[in-house]
């Protein structure tokens, strides 16, 4: 499926095009946990005809104290005055995306919706909001430090949105919080019944992980009191569980005793008097497909006129529709590449301009079993980037329908010829 863009540059006086601005926006937090205030340079590329910027921004980020390898945790951010000054008034929707390091894992934080009255001459300063983070796994014992790596703001005026980039310098900043992640494993955890169902008298191998090694037992439960059905296995050294449980009555989940919630699902079937009739239905997969095959409309952006000075353009991709019914447990990737900007009849080219994505991935069907994540904002070149992704199942069902699409923003150099350029973006997905 490909996406194609036109661009018209205008020789001498021309097109205007309205531009916005908005400041760093933060999350907001919690509770019972350590805050910290830093400053951070930044270099903002703001959509003309407002000006770029540098500057520093004081975020003052709370996170807790401590937590688990793998514990999903929550994030404040009070990001304080933007380092861009607009250069006028305005009332626009502010959205962001702030990409964090999470130590080595690159994680993004989406605000909600902010309604903001922009004054000309006063640096924006947005409301914190809330977020999470996820505390990578293998940092048993040691401190995970937080740091700012991008922060995209998307302005939405009556429709149309301008997008404001600021990176740190250096690249990602200086550590913005800490969380000291325990020594202890992560939080023991029920992985697998087999069977899932039975009736009264099955025998069910109960798998779990992150245990410490030893004897464990296991329980059968109904409405989450248990149903007075145990049994008894082993750890080994991993901390991968066995356990063997006998399901004499009603229940409809099993655990290993000491893990976490949620525990897996078990279907009791009972025994009903008369004459069975077995009914078997075979479902078939689905395919895994991004369309329309045919491809989408251009994509619209305004013209500009030569004028000296690098400009930048924005539009919105039309979304791409995903729909993955194979029925199983696999994740997908949505990947965009493109090809240069070129008039192929008069032979001109702009070797030096940029086309950013900011991503956005959203679940369409809401019975799908799976979410989608979209992917950190950046430049499409030749090489293939993720703009979207669903994480593999492990023993859970996936697949589901999804819009994949996002923000556009053209960074055009500041000479070139007059003439009407193209590039193709075509989004493939595995």
């Amino acid at each position: 499926m490909s996406t194609t863009f036109r661009r018209k540059v205008l020789a001498g006086v021309g097109a205007l095009s309205l531009a916005l601005t908005g400041g760093v926006v933060g999350l907001a937090g919690a509770a019972q946990a350590a805050t910290k205030t830093t400053p951070v340079f930044e270099n903002c590329d703001a959509p003309a005809p407002q000006p770029d910027g540098s500057g520093t921004q004081n975020y003052t980020v709370t996170l807790p104290d401590t937590a688990k390898a793998g514990d999903v945790v929550p994030i404040t951010i009070d990001p304080g005055a933007s380092p861009l000054v607009p250069g006028f008034s305005v009332t626009t929707v502010n959205t962001t995306k702030v990409t964090l390091k999470v130590g080595a894992t690159t994680q993004v934080v989406t605000s909600p919706p902010e309604t903001v009255s922009v004054v000309a001459g006063t640096p924006l300063d947005p409301k914190p909001f809330s977020g999470t983070i996820r505390i990578p796994d293998g940092t048993e014992g040691t401190p995970v430090d937080v740091k700012l790596d991008l922060a995209v703001t998307d302005a939405d005026l009556s429709g149309s949105v301008f997008t404001t980039t600021c990176t740190p310098a250096p690249r990602p900043s200086a550590s913005l919080g800490s969380v000291a992640v325990e020594a202890l494993p992560k939080d023991p955890v029920t992985t697998r019944l087999t069977p899932n169902s039975g009736k009264a008298g099955t025998a069910v191998v109960v798998d779990g992980a992150n245990f410490p090694a030893g004897p464990v037992t296991c329980s059968a439960l109904l409405a989450g009191a248990a149903t007075g059905d145990t049994g008894t296995g082993t750890a080994d050294a991993s901390g991968a569980a066995t356990c063997t449980v006998t399901v004499t009555k009603k229940a409809d989940a099993i655990k290993i005793d000491g893990s976490a919630a949620p525990y897996k699902s078990f279907v009791f079937l009972e025994e009903q008097a008369g004459v069975k009739n077995p009914i078997d239905i075979e479902v078939l997969p689905g395919p895994l497909a991004l369309g329309p095959k045919d491809g989408q409309p251009p994509v619209s952006f305004p013209s500009v006129t030569v004028n000296g000075k690098s400009q930048s353009v924005v539009g919105v991709f039309n979304a791409a529709a995903v729909q993955d019914f194979r029925g199983g447990t696999l994740g997908w990737d949505v990947t965009a590449t493109r090809t240069p900007f070129l008039n192929q009849t008069t032979g001109h080219s702009m070797a030096k301009a940029q086309l950013g994505i900011q991503p956005s991935c959203t679940v369409t069907n809401p019975d799908s079993p799976s979410t989608c994540t979209a992917g950190a904002p950046g430049a499409i070149t030749d090489t293939p980037m993720k703009v979207a992704s669903q994480a593999a199942g492990g023993d859970e069902l996936t697949g589901g329908e999804f819009a994949v699409g996002g923000a556009g923003m053209i960074q055009l150099p500041p000479f070139m010829f007059a003439d009407t350029y193209r590039t193709v973006v075509t989004f493939s997905i595995a």
